[in-house]
């Protein structure tokens, strides 16, 4: 007798222990937002095990009270020896412009729930901007601040984890960034840390940006998720890749005539673009790169003529700002 129930309670905690991976497992984790069109967010999230774990989110305007749900993909990908986890992305929407909204990834009732809050519809809006952020004491001092400012959307013009090719690098940042993350939407770039491309054995570039920072390109008409652009309560803002190509030939070229093209000054009065590599320099870091100088040559008469009102660069890790500037002259009034 004695037998059978040591038997049957082994059972028991091998059931409650398999559960217990299963949840961890199956957990939510490096959960981000992201603008995708008119009042819709992208929910994105990684789990290290794919057993019953649906690419679905529940969300409402009520605690744990969640009325709506959209479900959407699930992928991974290879680097070289490295499987990623499964990435989830979900669309969800349309959403309510200045509103608090609570979500859970996943379908089990279980799962740990996040809110987060849509930017306005009208100004004033205010945005977080900052770049190369990687994974340091000085990371974690910049997100600190970056959470005490209030803002709607966070932009990030490239450079994120500073992985340099080692994976198990974007899942850290992924964590890390998580808290902010998952509240606020996040809108980035590509920098020349996401190339990561290596010689005769990985010669695909962004594999691990495009598959894990999935940008709203489509929604913008772009071809390529290294160059997109979005708009909010009056503000057109175009994320520019520096690391793809931007010749008068290139697809980036005439996408983004194409895109100024579209834009609609009364409905988006202010009109705002972001690179990695900053056109204008004075440090002595990244002088004469083709990244920004070859780009500056071809796209800036583009960008003065749509009457661009501010450019955001990262790459180099001081601050520095310029008044108006045109072919390296100050100053410069817009007729």
């Amino acid at each position: 007798m004695a037998r059978m129930i040591h038997f049957a309670f082994s059972i028991i905690a091998l059931h409650f222990c398999g559960d217990l991976m299963h949840f961890v497992l199956s957990s939510p984790q490096q959960v981000r937002i992201s603008l995708s069109g008119t009042n819709h967010m992208r929910i994105t999230w990684t789990t290290s095990y794919n057993y019953s774990t649906p690419a679905i989110v529940c969300y409402g305007t009520s605690p744990q009270n969640y009325t709506s749900s959209s479900k959407g993909s699930t992928k991974t990908y290879n680097y070289v020896m490295y499987t990623s986890g499964y990435i989830h992305d979900v669309v969800i929407g349309p959403l309510n412009p200045n509103t608090l909204y609570y979500y859970r990834c996943g379908s089990k009732r279980r799962q740990p729930a996040f809110s987060f809050k849509t930017p306005p519809a009208l100004f004033p809006i205010k945005f977080a901007v900052a770049g190369d952020l990687g994974q340091t004491k000085k990371t974690s001092s910049t997100l600190k601040r970056v959470s005490k400012s209030n803002y709607d959307v966070f932009i990030l013009p490239g450079d994120l984890s500073y992985a340099n090719r080692r994976q198990n690098k974007w899942d850290k940042f992924g964590v890390l960034v998580e808290p902010l993350a998952s509240q606020r939407p996040w809108m980035v770039t590509q920098g020349n840390h996401e190339i990561e491309t290596i010689p005769k054995i990985h010669k695909r570039r962004f594999t691990s940006y495009n598959s894990r920072w999935l940008m709203p390109y489509k929604e913008s008409g772009s071809p390529s998720n290294l160059f997109y652009s979005f708009e909010v309560a009056g503000v057109h803002v175009i994320m520019l890749g520096s690391y793809a190509k931007f010749g008068v030939e290139s697809i980036q070229y005439r996408w983004l005539k194409a895109d100024l093209e579209k834009v609609d000054r009364k409905r988006t009065p202010w009109l705002v673009v972001v690179v990695h590599a900053p056109w204008y320099n004075s440090n002595a870091a990244h002088q004469g790169e083709d990244a920004a100088l070859g780009m500056k040559s071809v796209m800036e008469d583009v960008i003065y003529g749509a009457r661009v009102d501010v450019v955001f660069a990262g790459h180099v890790h001081v601050y520095e700002r310029f008044v108006s500037l045109f072919l390296f002259f100050f100053s410069v009034q817009y007729s």
